[in-house]
């Protein structure tokens, strides 16, 4: 593909770099923010460098915050006996839509992949089993999608939590797919999956 400028070129080229954008995609997107006025354009460019550098991670469940603890975690009408655990921010965005859950979360940051090299030491687990004893938590929902990485991250932890036999632990139902992500199911289904979750019988 050829460009009538170098700048445009370079512009291209690093919005092909996101998820599901094409150089085409990209073609179009960076035409309009050329054709955009100056105030938009500077405006766009400003949120994400605030984004990117001023964004923290709540102390507490690790979910993306402003300030060191996230509304969610600050909020006292929620339930902080029961603490969802997922893998990913964006599973933490997806139950919340729902509107059915009312408790707090905890987030893992990713999933037991020994493939890609990862392992429970590179996951937020540590600070999870440090929370418990420290607060009054009397359930533990393991929510995190049912793929192969999935169901092994959600068996580890398991194992774990026997160690706090006060603590209920239950997984949501299978109303979603095996192998899907949560992130990708319809907000009914995902909410119903929260509401029916499965007690876990500790051996």
């Amino acid at each position: 593909m050829e460009f009538p400028s170098k700048l445009i070129e370079n512009a291209v080229g690093e919005l092909a770099k996101l998820p599901g954008i094409g150089r085409k995609t990209a073609l179009r997107l960076t035409l309009h923010l050329l054709k955009a006025e100056t105030e938009a354009t500077s405006s766009l460019a400003e949120a994400l460098a605030k984004m990117r550098f001023e964004i923290t991670y709540c102390q507490t469940c690790h979910n993306i915050s402003d300030t060191e603890e996230c509304g969610i975690c600050a909020n006292k009408l929620r339930d902080h006996s029961m603490v969802c655990v997922v893998s990913d921010i964006r599973d933490v965005i997806a139950i919340e839509n729902t509107g059915q859950y009312q408790g707090v979360y905890h987030v893992l940051g990713g999933v037991i992949s020994p493939i890609e090299g990862i392992g429970p030491s590179d996951l937020h687990i540590d600070t999870l089993l440090t929370r418990i004893p420290e607060s009054e938590i009397k359930e533990i929902i393991l929510a995190i999608s049912p793929t192969m990485e999935g169901d092994t991250t959600a068996f580890f932890l398991s194992r774990k939590l026997r160690e706090f036999p006060d603590v209920n632990i239950s997984t949501i139902a299978r109303g979603i797919p095996m192998g899907g992500e949560l992130e990708y199911a319809d907000e009914i289904t995902l909410g119903r999956s929260i509401v029916e979750r499965t007690r876990q019988v500790k051996q």
